[in-house]
């Protein structure tokens, strides 16, 4: 037993260490992604094959995918990793892989940024304290320039090549399984692996990347459209609408707009875990999806993001909508008949607890990972970060500012609920907005989050009052914020 127990929880840490990996690679990408969504547009409109060809625009599509979005991408790791400082050290540092290559330097400008942005931060605490009065701005200057150069130098000459060979053994891999027909099977790892959140690790960190060389070349991507398409979640959904039964069937309406229109997977989530059998509907699905996809040549300019049906349209090339859409279709299709013959095969006996299923959903994202040191620290230090934020409550509350890893997800879902909560109670005067736990803005009077996250949103506002949730679906503390407002 006790080794069963030691690998389940070497299983548990390799998963919560990948979430985390995922994480990181999603918070760099995904406040981006209006950046890609306007290059997308632009080779979509005007390169030869596009909507309104025009050879002196169709010029802008080269420099924005080699040099303008690698180097978003190295600010935002290094800012991440030490604010603005950072940030420029880490777009310095992403300029020798960009240089350095032949194809876009997404994958190096992930490892670039985050690397300049710790660098500058070491060299900072090493010098604090020790420069002398007056020489500040000048010492702070020339270290960000001289370690800033040198990280280019390094990049440009080591970290460059060995980004650009690992590029392309994963693209030729990658093309043998295209080449085979094989291509479909990538829904056995990615349909799990969404459930788990580990998506953004394969969708920012792999796929995206080959998608956009791919899309630089031949104008279009099918890799884009590997984990966005919401075809198989929209099937899941439609099942327990027609076949389900309590709570989750009442449930299912709401979440189908929510994931189809919004782009918000992580809605679905909860659904599958009521019944993981369900695992396979989305598996199947996805296959179907990717099959439709390569049969009918389908494939993205740019990334969608969010995975909204909106967002797959407007991303299609010239001509390229209806191979979009009957991917989607196909998709949505067997994953519906899979999930509704699993469903109506249930018995009746058997839960569905929507609640139960979303604190799982929790479980598996690894934010309850901290629940028993927590619980250790609590009986010999200070009061936690909840109990701490009781002692402040806001008055005169103008907006409320729900906050999670990547401002997308988790926090839009719960900003939605406590949105129509506020409408119902007469207060729609009250603002209700999601953001990254980076961004939460200044004049925010309320910021909500998951309590592994409210530390670190006390730090960006330390003036607003801070409620910790478990839940975002549906917190207990939504309602006792209604009533205290109302």
């Amino acid at each position: 037993m006790a080794n069963v127990a030691t690998k389940d929880q070497a299983s548990g840490g390799l998963r919560v260490s990948v979430q985390k990996f995922g994480r990181f690679l999603s918070a760099m990408v995904m406040p981006n992604i209006g950046a890609f969504i306007a290059w997308g547009l632009i080779t979509a409109l005007f390169i030869p094959t596009g909507w309104l060809p025009n050879e002196d625009m169709a010029k802008l599509v080269g420099p924005m995918i080699t040099f303008l979005l690698p180097l978003l991408i190295g600010y935002t790791g290094g800012k991440m990793v030490h604010d603005v400082r950072g940030g420029v050290v880490g777009a310095v540092a992403t300029m020798g892989v960009v240089v350095g290559a032949d194809i876009p330097m997404f994958l190096g400008a992930m490892i670039m940024g985050p690397l300049g942005g710790w660098v500058i931060k070491k060299v900072d605490q090493m010098l604090e304290g020790k420069i002398p009065a007056g020489f500040e701005m000048l010492v702070n200057n020339f270290s960000a320039g001289i370690f800033g150069g040198l990280l280019t130098l390094l990049a440009f000459n080591a970290i460059g090549p060995v980004v650009v060979g690992l590029s392309k053994a994963l693209a030729a891999g990658v093309q043998v399984i295209v080449n085979a027909g094989l291509l479909p099977l990538a829904s056995i790892l990615i349909e799990p692996a969404k459930i788990l959140f580990l998506n953004n690790a394969i969708n920012h960190g792999i796929l995206s990347p080959i998608g956009l060389d791919e899309a630089s070349k031949i104008g279009q991507s099918i890799f884009f459209l590997l984990e966005t398409n919401p075809g198989p979640g929209l099937g899941i959904l439609l099942a327990y609408w027609l076949a389900g039964r309590g709570n989750a069937k009442q449930s299912a309406p709401g979440a189908i707009i929510i994931h189809f229109f919004g782009g918000i997977h992580e809605i679905y989530f909860p659904y599958i875990l009521m019944n993981p059998r369900l695992i396979l509907a989305v598996i199947g699905g996805g296959m179907a999806g990717v099959f439709t996809f390569t049969l009918l040549g389908a494939g993205l300019v740019a990334p969608p993001s969010p995975g909204s049906i909106f967002a797959l349209s407007a991303m299609a090339p010239r001509g390229g909508l209806l191979p979009v859409l009957a991917g989607v279709l196909a998709a949505t299709v067997v994953s519906f008949i899979i999930a509704s013959a699993f469903l109506k095969m249930s018995s009746k006996n058997e839960e569905d607890d929507i609640e139960k299923a979303t604190e799982k959903m929790q479980e598996l994202k690894g934010k309850k990972q901290e629940k028993v040191e927590e619980e250790e620290i609590a009986a010999t230090t200070a009061p936690t970060a909840t109990a701490a934020t009781e002692a402040v409550l806001a008055t005169d509350v103008k907006k409320v500012v729900f906050s999670c890893d990547a401002g997308m997800g988790s926090s839009a879902m719960g900003a939605a609920s406590l949105r129509k909560k506020f409408k119902s109670a007469g207060l729609e005067h009250i603002t209700v907005i999601n953001t990254a736990i980076n961004d939460i803005p200044l004049d925010a009077d309320i910021v909500i989050t998951h309590k592994s996250l409210t530390e670190r949103a006390q730090v960006k506002a330390p003036d607003a009052e801070h409620i910790s949730i478990d839940n975002f679906l549906n917190s207990p503390e939504y309602d006792k914020l209604v009533k205290r407002l109302g």
